[in-house]
């Protein structure tokens, strides 16, 4: 006569369903500025781009376009949940972050710029371009400052 099998080991386990999967859509932060993995390449950058809402979605996607345009062999990151582009992964000549009202483009020796961007920093090196909604982007004056940064001693980081 064969033994019963005991409750416990009668029971059979049921497969648990498939955890929901969690939106790949990142966390906007303050100003509408995309948290995104730290990443080196294209992808993150395009990441970042792809989850910036609104009118800045169209600017970011301008501003990358131009840049790469500018100089075809840039390299690219996402750090501190900005884009950066350099010559190499270690040294970056610019990057770019959301505010509320604008984005802000920095260039890391701006100072060195011919003529050097509008806005002023605490490093003396460093020099801003805000662009918000409704301002007009000078194209040729942008790629010539990208040009020229890209040929100056980048900052490592």
């Amino acid at each position: 006569m064969a033994d019963k099998p005991s409750k416990k080991s009668a029971k059979i386990a049921k497969p648990k369903p498939p955890a929901a999967k969690k939106s790949a859509k990142p966390k906007l932060l303050s100003g509408d500025n995309p948290q995104i993995a730290k990443g080196y390449g294209d992808a993150p950058v395009q990441a970042y781009i792809a989850a910036i809402p609104g009118w800045k979605h169209d600017l970011a996607r301008r501003i990358d376009a131009l840049i790469v345009r500018a100089v075809p062999k840039t390299q690219k990151a996402v750090k501190w949940n900005s884009p950066f582009y350099g010559m190499d992964d270690k040294h970056w000549f610019m990057s770019f972050h959301c505010f509320t009202r604008y984005i802000k483009v920095a260039f890391f020796r701006g100072a060195s710029l011919n003529p050097m961007p509008p806005g002023t920093s605490k490093q003396k090196d460093v020099r801003y371009l805000d662009i918000h909604e409704n301002d007009a982007l000078d194209e040729a004056q942008f790629i010539a400052w990208v040009k020229q940064a890209s040929k100056l001693p980048g900052e490592k980081m």
